[in-house]
């Protein structure tokens, strides 16, 4: 207690510190500022001081407090709200500011955040309790202040809008989202962290009006958790804790290097946001704003941030599902057209891409030949050594075959052991040379877990005016010549 100081109103003081690690320290450097100063070690001691006695500034140090214990952020918030508008000063540790955003809403309050130095407290302490010289002067520049806030708030939110809207990709939409986030006054540098596979957080877009990159101060652009500085780094903190993090000073951080490394980019505070589609739901990474500029943020201000990260994360969460959809729509397209086994086109598929050259080669007059072919005796091969090494020996025929195609040209399983292939641009002379080649290299070919196999082989080159059915008819039968004439030979299936 002391003495009324002259030509000012007397002044209480309550001062919430459950760990008492600190209240010594307060008490020095700010007790004489007031009258009657009361120290409480629990939620419980600060209610009943309020109840007994005038309270001109409660002040709560967040010291002490596990941020995951919501009965404690309960408790408190019935503090702020049972001031019913009267000043409330939270003192909070960079790791726990999780908490600011979720106490404005239960009351207006200011708050700075730990460590703090003796003079700066002192400071905020003075200018919270002293009387504005003009209070109407106040009132007009504080709705002038709330005006520019909310019109730079709706800027924001009209520029992410925008960035998210057309983007096709992750790293797309990543980039313009950086961009659009720089509009907001004072930031320096915006990043975008996102976990891929396997836990694996990745920087994925950054926009630097400082010449900063993450990269380098973090020392690697993936694999982001096990950055030396995941313990202290905002965006880093906030994907590990699934909270925001705001740092008001880089070297409220406590390392130094990383301190220095931001204050040479004029960075002077840095605001991470975790990134979820739905509450509760998991973290997929965090989006991180660096001022060049001490902001005290309102309550709109950080409801406005808290609705982009999910906004955020809600864009990013449906350009991956839309890949995943692309893929598997892919992988469906595949299965519908390939033969699984052989993954060469299936019949259906072979069928319809026959039609398709046979109508290209008549509209331009190129020729177009066809190649048929089986692996000979296939039933003894599934009967001697059994369907598993049958079903091998099929797909390193398949395999064989299609490394010595042309891109151009079309392998296909038309049934059981019978493959053709679409060879376009060429003639009846030219295919003859290609299956001649194709008949020596299976030949020459060893299979697994059984002995070399043979294949036949039938050529046809398209009439200009002939159908897929007709031309397929004289391979088949060509064919047929190719085997009883002892297998593992060529024929040619000569015009109607």
């Amino acid at each position: 207690m002391v003495a009324d100081a002259p030509g000012r109103p007397t002044r209480f003081g309550l001062f919430l510190n459950p760990s008492g690690e600190r209240r010594a320290d307060f008490q020095s450097c700010c007790g004489e500022q007031f009258d009657r100063l009361t120290l409480a070690d629990s939620v419980h001691a600060a209610r009943e001081q309020l109840e007994r006695h005038r309270i001109d500034l409660m002040i709560i140090d967040l010291n002490g407090y596990d941020s995951a214990n919501s009965h404690d952020l309960a408790a408190i918030a019935g503090l702020v709200r049972g001031r019913a508008g009267e000043p409330v000063l939270l003192l909070c540790p960079y790791t726990n500011t999780a908490w600011i955003p979720e106490l404005m809403a239960s009351g207006p309050l200011q708050y700075r955040i730990c460590p703090i130095l003796n003079d700066e407290l002192a400071q905020t302490i003075e200018q919270t309790l002293s009387p504005p010289l003009d209070p109407q002067a106040q009132l007009q520049q504080q709705l002038l202040d709330k005006e520019r806030e909310l019109r730079d708030l709706l800027t924001i939110q009209r520029s992410l809008q925008r960035a998210l809207t057309g983007a096709e990709d992750v790293s797309t939409m990543a980039a313009q989202i950086c961009l659009a986030l720089c509009s907001f006054p004072g930031v320096r540098h915006t990043a975008l962290l996102h976990m891929k596979e396997h836990g694996n957080l990745q920087l994925v877009a950054q926009e630097a009006r400082n010449h900063l990159d993450l990269a380098r101060l973090m020392q690697r652009h993936n694999r982001l958790l096990e950055s030396p500085l995941n313990q202290v780094f905002p965006p880093l903190l906030a994907v590990s804790t699934g909270e925001l993090v705001l740092l008001d000073a880089p070297e409220k951080a406590g390392d130094p290097e990383m301190a220095v490394s931001l204050h040479d980019r004029d960075v002077r505070m840095v605001l991470a946001l975790p990134l979820r589609s739905e509450p509760e739901g998991p973290v997929l990474g965090s989006v991180c704003l660096m001022f060049d500029r001490l902001i005290q943020f309102s309550r709109e201000q950080f409801a406005c941030f808290a609705s982009l990260a999910q906004f955020i994360a809600f864009g990013l969460a449906m350009s991956e599902l839309r890949q995943q959809n692309d893929a598997l729509a892919g992988k469906l397209t595949q299965i519908a057209i390939n033969d699984a086994l052989t993954g060469a086109s299936n019949r259906r598929q072979g069928e319809t891409l026959l039609d398709q050259e046979i109508r290209r080669a008549r509209r331009y007059g190129l020729p177009l030949a066809l190649i048929s072919f089986d692996i000979d005796n296939f039933r003894s091969v599934n009967d001697i050594y059994g369907y598993p090494i049958g079903d091998q020996a099929l797909r390193v025929v398949a395999q064989t075959v299609r490394t010595r195609l042309r891109s151009s040209d079309v392998l296909a399983r038309m049934r059981g052991e019978e493959f053709l292939i679409l060879a376009t641009h060429t003639v009846a002379i030219d295919a003859l040379k290609l299956a001649e080649k194709l008949r020596e290299t299976i030949a020459g070919t060893e299979l697994p877990g059984c002995d070399t196999v043979t294949i036949s082989l039938a050529v046809a080159q398209v009439a200009p005016e002939e159908g897929g059915q007709s031309a397929l008819d004289r391979l088949d039968a060509a064919l047929h010549r190719a085997k009883r004439a002892g297998r593992n030979c060529v024929e040619l299936a000569m015009a109607s």
